[in-house]
């Protein structure tokens, strides 16, 4: 049957306990203990990104992750990005604006990419950009949009810091 793993990993803002077998990974975890199924699962290597999640704020591969693993973790799912009201973020409005989805499968791990970009990097360039998309796939939409989204993004972050920082002056 294989050894159990208690576990207590904050989701989303809400500390979430579990009894998981060793060989759980995390995505599976994510799915099918906790009902986020907006965490995808392409290729089951780390190579597609589309599980991507946010550990502690860094963009981490939950199908090659043990959810025994995040034990004592902060993990954002794309359920968590957006406002509590349903609203979406300004990463998720910059992927709408820029018509940079089509099928979705990539999506949220793309947007929780371009999510701790924005998050992480103060005056993030265009290489940057690319660091952060280059570990996800997409094969409908390409990445002209999808960089034009994540540039999108960053200015209004930047914007939204310059009026934050007005704002406190």
């Amino acid at each position: 049957m294989g050894s159990q793993h208690e576990l207590s990993i904050e989701v989303n803002g809400e500390v979430r306990t579990g009894c998981v077998s060793a060989r759980t990974n995390l995505a599976d975890f994510l799915r099918e203990n906790l009902r986020l199924t907006g965490t995808h699962i392409g290729c089951e290597h780390g190579v597609c990104g589309a599980c991507t999640v946010l550990l502690d704020g860094q963009p981490a591969r939950s199908c090659i992750m043990l959810a025994a693993q995040a034990d004592g973790s902060s993990i954002t799912t794309i359920e968590g990005v957006g406002g509590q009201g349903g609203e979406l973020s300004d990463v998720q409005e910059a992927f709408c604006a820029s018509h940079a989805l089509q099928c979705g499968f990539c999506t949220p791990g793309m947007v929780l990419a371009v999510q701790a970009l924005v998050d992480g990097v103060g005056n993030p360039d265009e290489d940057d950009i690319e660091e952060a998309i280059g570990g996800n796939i997409c094969r409908c939409t390409g990445y002209v949009q999808i960089r034009e989204a994540a540039r999108l993004a960053i200015e209004r972050a930047q914007k939204s810091r310059a009026n934050e920082l007005e704002s406190a002056l």
